[in-house]
């Protein structure tokens, strides 16, 4: 019986046509065990994507033939992003993914100096959590919550909840860009020394926060929602933000919520998730913009957090563990 041997290299022209049958298993397979919320990129629109560098892909073939591959891009935020590992079949995967991982983290050394990496491990890659954490990755538990349209369960708790009571000097008006130095402050002042900040390390300055914001009201991040983002004025200055936006197709998400520190503790966030939720609900029942779900993420262990969505009407979906690995001393 002849002895495997593996090769691990950038995808390039000589193996991009052979490459096809193992990134088309991946398509195949993208909702159902990556969770993919939108169908992936063709084959071809890949291949022109990775050619023009808008992302890196490492492939490792085995006795010659591609059987894995590890994407990641390094110009879209200040983390170098690994956004994918996938293997055909879970033969030797141990042994695939220790072998593209070393190539990856080869390939980045000059970026990981500055860098955090962060990598996602949605769906069958929390398989590889252990395999990992040997080369010094460390873990945040992220949850995915929905809210999905229809349901009249979720309708039901929404239109029913209780908020708290709120003076005359508070109010909750839409997303106006002239708010925007002050939603870089909020939400710079809330996520500095959280855990998203591990493995998003823009959050702990104000201009890496504002490169956040930015590409958020500038639909870097998908399609901004500035009349379903609530903004909690006090003394008709902001002191909180519900942030929304258009992910994809009919998926509306929640990317940021923060209240400002001296107004916090008095349910404001639910004030403000009330009327973003609210306002893509009713906007999908008069067709108006039709959505099918509302999606937000939060860490596993944020247990008020948790409980806030579950009293507005959402149910966690799946949770994933989000590996990050700090930049080199």
């Amino acid at each position: 019986m002849a002895e495997t041997t593996y090769e691990v290299e950038l995808l390039n022209g000589n193996i991009s046509k052979i490459f096809a049958g193992v990134y088309n298993d991946f398509k195949a397979k993208a909702v159902s065990d990556y969770k993919f919320e939108l169908e992936p990129l063709s084959y071809e629109e890949f291949i022109n994507a990775v050619e023009k560098q808008y992302m890196h892909c490492v492939v490792l073939k085995e006795n010659e033939i591609p059987t894995a591959f590890l994407v990641y891009t390094t110009s879209i935020s200040e983390a170098v992003e690994l956004n994918l590992i996938h293997c055909l079949g879970t033969e030797d995967e141990t042994t695939k993914v220790k072998l593209l991982i070393e190539k990856f983290l080869e390939l980045t050394t000059e970026d990981r100096q500055s860098k955090v990496v962060s990598y996602p491990m949605i769906g069958h890659q929390s398989a590889f959590t252990a395999d990992i954490a040997k080369f010094g990755f460390k873990y945040v538990g992220q949850a995915i919550l929905r809210f999905m349209m229809g349901n009249a369960s979720s309708e039901r708790i929404l239109e029913n909840m209780k908020l708290s009571e709120k003076s005359a000097d508070y109010k909750i008006v839409s997303y106006d860009d002239s708010y925007r130095k002050d939603a870089v402050r909020i939400i710079h002042e809330s996520f500095q020394n959280t855990q998203d900040a591990l493995f998003d390390t823009r959050f702990k300055s104000i201009e890496g926060t504002e490169d956040i914001i930015n590409k958020i009201v500038e639909n870097v991040y998908g399609e901004f929602l500035p009349d379903a983002t609530s903004v909690l004025l006090y003394k008709d200055s902001p002191a909180g933000f519900a942030f929304a936006n258009v992910t994809g197709g009919t998926i509306a998400n929640l990317p940021l919520v923060a209240i400002e520190k001296e107004h916090r503790g008095h349910g404001f966030s639910e004030h403000l998730l009330n009327r973003s939720i609210k306002t893509i609900v009713d906007w999908t029942k008069i067709g108006k913009r039709v959505f099918s779900e509302i999606n937000v993420t939060t860490e596993t262990n944020n247990y008020k957090a948790l409980k806030m969505y579950r009293r507005i009407g959402f149910r966690e979906d799946f949770c994933y563990p989000q590996a990050y690995l700090l930049p080199k001393k």
